[in-house]
């Protein structure tokens, strides 16, 4: 697994390299200082599976480096790491293709279980900003994703990545009727696929919802 670190401070790269080598049994982790040397260093590596970037950079912002990466790189996860936990950069982020926002607080475990849901293709989303939109979140669903409550507990088990025998099983219910719980899950959500659906009920911070 090869990840890029893109933070201005050596020393929170070289703590974060101890935490990310456990994510793996062969992690090789590269590291940038700004903008540029960021760019440079995913050019040299094509086969980058994850970048981990800070937005406060020296020179162009995370911002910008985001929409570079979003740009030339779609396929490959970009997870924002910053001392910010403003809702608006949170937000933004996700808005703008982070495939998750960690805030610098965070503890290790949490930090190692968000990358994990990442590389595995879901969304992270940090509490604070999901408890925040909940009650609006809440509205959305009564009114225009019209998921009914067992549609709900699919679709949180779905996010969690199991399986339609999986979820059947902790439902009680056969997997034909998963199937048609999930057709309508995907229609509600306006996806056509369990990845996309993942993401889009975490872009929607349905996450206390699910849970």
């Amino acid at each position: 697994m090869k990840i890029l670190v893109i933070d201005d401070h050596a020393l929170f790269r070289e703590g974060l390299s101890h935490v990310l080598d456990a994510l793996d049994e062969q992690v090789n982790i590269l590291e940038a200082s700004d903008y540029e040397r960021a760019l440079n260093r995913a050019a040299e590596n094509p086969d980058l599976d994850l970048v981990l970037l800070d937005l406060n950079l020296p020179g162009k912002n995370g911002f910008t480096a985001l929409d570079s990466f979003a740009r030339d790189y779609p396929a490959l996860p970009v997870v924002i790491l910053s001392a910010s936990n403003e809702r608006r950069d949170i937000q933004r982020a996700l808005d703008e293709g982070a495939m998750g926002y960690i805030p610098k607080e965070t503890t290790s475990t949490v930090m190692l279980g968000a990358l994990k849901l990442i590389l595995a293709g879901g969304v992270y989303i940090p509490p604070n900003l999901a408890q925040s939109n909940k009650s609006a979140i809440q509205d959305n669903i009564n009114n225009s994703l019209n998921l009914t409550p067992r549609q709900l507990d699919v679709l949180a088990l779905l996010v969690q990545g199991l399986s339609n025998k999986d979820i059947a099983t902790q439902l009680g219910l056969s997997e034909a009727t998963i199937k048609m719980h999930i057709t309508s899950i995907f229609k509600g959500l306006g996806v056509s696929n369990r990845t996309q659906a993942a993401m889009a009920a975490e872009k929607l911070g349905l996450g206390p919802i699910l849970n």
